[in-house]
């Protein structure tokens, strides 16, 4: 058997194990959140560097894999579900927001003075932006948008421009008072 063939089998065990405990009346497994301590500035930077890196990957990986035209959800907004768990789970916040491209979602216009000198620093051409501001530090990193995004950022029927088009993912984390 391949190795997907074992992945498949072994979460067709996993899966029936749970079904079973369910039947038999045991309670869904929670995952309570871990007490989240803010952390110094530099330790903050290093995580929304890594943070950024993560979700980039997964947004490429999921569009590239999962995203099909005619399915309803796209994947930037598939990925607004693995915020709010993270935002749960770590107390970090994360979200999108337009650069210079047209917003799919009033959620996603920069809404705050950074968010907003952000979006510019980025369509000048910056890869990341950031702030320490009422105890977080803030990250903007720059977000590439490829051909399918651009098709209905942009217009569908429009020709593209050659000017390169993005998004950003504001990167949120505590920071401890005294931190510099």
């Amino acid at each position: 058997m391949n190795t997907r063939g074992w992945r498949i089998w072994c979460g067709a065990i996993v899966a029936g194990m749970g079904y079973l405990a369910l039947l038999a009346g045991a309670e869904p497994l929670q995952v309570k959140p871990k007490e989240v301590l803010p952390v110094s500035v530099a330790m903050a930077r290093e995580r929304a560097s890594l943070m950024l890196e993560i979700y980039t990957t997964t947004l490429d990986v999921m569009h590239h894999r999962y995203f099909r035209s005619e399915r309803t959800i796209v994947p930037a907004r598939a990925m607004e579900d693995v915020f709010t768990e993270m935002r749960r789970t770590t107390k970090t916040e994360a979200r999108w927001i337009a650069v210079n491209l047209k917003a799919m979602s009033l959620n996603h216009e920069p809404g705050t003075e950074f968010e907003k000198r952000a979006a510019r620093e980025i369509a000048d051409g910056k890869s990341d932006v950031e702030i320490v501001e009422d105890e977080y530090y803030r990250r903007a990193g720059a977000i590439p948008l490829g051909v399918g995004c651009i098709g209905c950022h942009e217009g569908v029927f429009r020709l593209p421009s050659k000017e390169p088009k993005f998004a950003a993912l504001v990167i949120s984390i505590p920071v401890s008072k005294l931190s510099k």
